[in-house]
């Protein structure tokens, strides 16, 4: 999806979802607010990623089976703050 064209973004119609990496391969990169498949941000693990989309769903997205619920972005911001999905910061390990 080429930003440029959206003018101002709303971030009430941001929409996120939660999915397994096995499902990468189908998303359409043109419906979402992700810009490939090798920018998007995994879980420490690796086994999940996530997607931002304006409402909405696109249909790419709609199909994921492994698919959460969908979030906004003042859900998912304390999920990706967790140890599942951000690495301790060594610095805190040893003062």
């Amino acid at each position: 999806m080429d930003l440029s064209l959206l003018g101002d973004i709303n971030i009430e119609d941001i929409r996120y979802v939660i999915f397994d990496v096995t499902e990468l391969n189908i998303i359409d990169f043109n419906q979402v607010l992700e810009t490939d498949i090798n920018t998007v941000r995994k879980s420490v693990n690796k086994t999940q990623t996530f997607i931002k989309y304006l409402i909405p769903m696109p249909s790419s997205v709609s199909v994921l089976t492994t698919k959460s619920q969908v979030y906004t972005y003042d859900e998912i911001y304390p999920i990706l703050q967790t140890s599942a999905w951000t690495e301790p910061n060594p610095e805190d390990l040893y003062p």
